[in-house]
């Protein structure tokens, strides 16, 4: 197939049979899309008042600077009107080809056909052209709140983002020349995984990014040796097996975020942070949460804390008769064991020895790219969602972080499934971000408002919970802090400051490469990813990077040299669990294979 025009089918009763066999699956999709349990309209996007905020600071503008605006619509009647011109002139002049100049390079436009074929060609320089002007248009309004207009921004580059060429098939050259190549195959297979996705959420879109199938928990991920060794209603404790006949004495314990799995630090053996730390010597605990029904609508983040956090504290030092144990804390999981070390210090408890965080937040005084969700329009329709449904349903959250890079996890994704009927790819990571956990519905109106919204445990009069008032400064044990340069969920300037709020003396900062996941699971043997080093906090997180030392490789040794030194002396490799602690089955557990969408709120 050329770049200037597409070729018939070979077949062409066999292209006129697919497209009738898409007209079949139509009546089931139409059947799929029943199922659906419709959300709070608030959401599905912004308060229509964001939107009249906008159109009244537009309209100032006008009347206080005519210019100004005049200045940006001629700006866009130029370019649109010379677009057309050139097009005109192109047809005229009887080639079929795109002017010299196709314009800007974008990622979404690889296909040759954008910038050969005058027909994309002018479809994508319009688009480009509409996008400019729409984007000038909100940064041109000036009398408008700064978190307002943050949001403003935020849903016009959703809008713009959407209405891409791309992710409509008659404006979409791959689609349509594998559509032809296929004789209509790809169209038939990509409504069929359509459909598939549909009614395996219950009538809810959720683009499904990898093959299930090709994966199974305990056989090819999570599958470091281990037992369950303890089990309450909120969380399995896994002590994993020892690889090494000596170990130190104090035993660690790890608290994944409950939003996702905890596995995605036991992948694959080759990238298993929790392989990894026995490997060097540890006795390791991993906390594996629940996946919540609605029967969990009235736990918060106390019971996180006393059914969780307190618990499993409690039950590691008694299984290892140790007085005090070592923590790490992943994402939410970090902030609550933030709120647990300023528990114990009211009950001067000195259980934990050392914590550390793994991208985690605890000042929200800057919401960053989490600003659109976290007002008030928003947060009430979580609120009347989860007293309805018992639940904030994983779905929810898993389009909101994919909407944060909606090209990359929401439209690619579906281009490649729907329009052009490919099977999703067999990657773990994938697979793993897909398999969310619900969250009870008290918890996440703390979490968002308390926490989130009114930022109480870092930045306000505390935040009360379990009869005491909970502060950032009470956090003082030797700690460790891990966050990641690109991580668009727990930005790392914002984890930055949180460390600095806490009353620790003996502190480390961390700035790994990559984002959320990448920077984390980050293994020695890959040297992927470099980290930064600075022991100076005084100043903004901007002059701490200026002043951090770059350092290749991996930062998991960094840590392990200083965990080790406060993890005491050697002693023989326990084995899991005792005589008061049986084995209640092989990690990776029963709790974790626990999916979202087979949870009826």
């Amino acid at each position: 197939m050329t770049t200037e025009t597409f070729d018939q089918p070979q077949n062409l009763e066999k292209f006129n049979q697919n497209l009738a066999r898409v007209e079949e699956l139509s009546q089931r999709l139409i059947a799929a899309m029943t199922k659906r349990k419709p959300l709070d309209t608030s959401l599905q996007g912004p308060d229509q008042e964001l939107y009249a905020k906008a159109m009244t600071g537009y309209w100032q503008a006008w009347m206080q600077n005519p210019a100004k605006v005049i200045e940006h619509q001629i700006s866009y009647w130029g370019d649109t009107v010379k677009h057309f011109v050139e097009a005109q002139q192109a047809l005229a002049s009887g080639q079929l080809k795109a002017p010299e100049d196709p314009g800007p390079k974008d990622k979404r436009f690889a296909n040759p056909l954008w910038d050969t074929h005058p027909y994309f060609n002018f479809i994508k320089q319009q688009y480009l052209i509409n996008s400019k002007a729409l984007e000038q248009a909100v940064a041109d309004i000036d009398d408008m709140d700064p978190k307002e207009k943050r949001r403003l921004s935020y849903f016009a580059r959703q809008i713009v983002d959407m209405m891409a060429p791309t992710n409509f098939l008659s404006t979409n050259p791959d689609a349509l020349e594998k559509a032809i190549e296929t004789e209509g195959e790809s169209l038939v297979k990509g409504l069929e995984n359509l459909i598939s996705d549909l009614e395996a959420n219950n009538g809810e879109l959720v683009v499904k990014l990898a093959d299930e199938e090709a994966f199974k928990i305990g056989e090819n991920i999570a599958t470091a040796e281990g037992e369950v060794v303890y089990r309450n209603r909120m969380m399995e404790i896994i002590q994993y097996a020892p690889t090494t006949e000596k170990v130190k004495e104090t035993p660690i314990v790890l608290f994944p975020p409950w939003i996702n799995k905890f596995y995605i630090l036991d992948l694959r053996e080759q990238n298993s942070f929790i392989r990894w730390v026995v490997d060097q010597g540890y006795t390791l605990f991993v906390v594996s949460w629940v996946n919540p029904d609605h029967d969990y609508s009235d736990v918060g983040l106390d019971t996180y804390i006393e059914e969780g956090f307190l618990t499993a504290i409690e039950e590691v030092k008694a299984i290892t008769n140790q007085k005090r144990i070592n923590a790490i804390g992943y994402c939410i999981a970090g902030t609550t064991l933030s709120l647990t070390l300023s528990l114990l210090k009211q009950r001067k408890d000195n259980s934990i020895k050392s914590a550390t965080f793994f991208t985690t937040l605890t000042d929200f005084s800057d919401q960053g790219e989490f600003t659109p969700f976290l007002q008030d329009d928003f947060v009430d329709g979580i609120e009347d969602e989860v007293k309805r449904t018992g639940v904030l349903r994983s779905f929810i959250m898993a389009r909101t972080f994919s909407f944060l890079r909606s090209n990359d996890l929401v439209y690619r994704p579906a281009i490649q499934s729907y329009m052009m009927g490919e099977t999703p790819p067999a990657f773990d990571l994938l697979y793993w971000n897909g398999d969310g956990s619900n969250l009870p519905a008290r918890m996440a109106v703390q979490y968002l408002r308390d926490l989130c919204q009114a930022n109480t445990f870092a930045g306000g009069e505390g935040i009360e919970l379990l009869g005491e008032t909970l502060k950032i400064e009470d956090v003082d044990v030797p700690l460790m802090s891990i966050a990641c340069e690109t991580d668009h969920i727990a930005a790392w300037k914002d984890c930055f400051r949180g460390v600095t709020l806490m009353g620790s003396k003996d502190r480390s900062f961390v700035l790994a490469e990559s984002g959320h996941i990448a920077g984390i699971v980050n293994p020695p043997v890959k040297n992927k990813y470099g980290y930064y080093l600075n022991d100076d906090f005084r100043g903004t997180p901007e002059e701490w990077q200026a002043g951090a030392e770059h350092h290749k490789g991996s930062w998991w040794p960094v840590w392990e040299a200083w965990i080790g030194k406060r993890s005491g002396r050697w002693i023989n490799a326990r084995a899991p669990g005792d005589s008061e602690h049986p084995s209640l089955g092989k990690a990776p557990g029963t709790y974790v294979t626990a999916k979202a969408r087979e949870i009826e709120p």
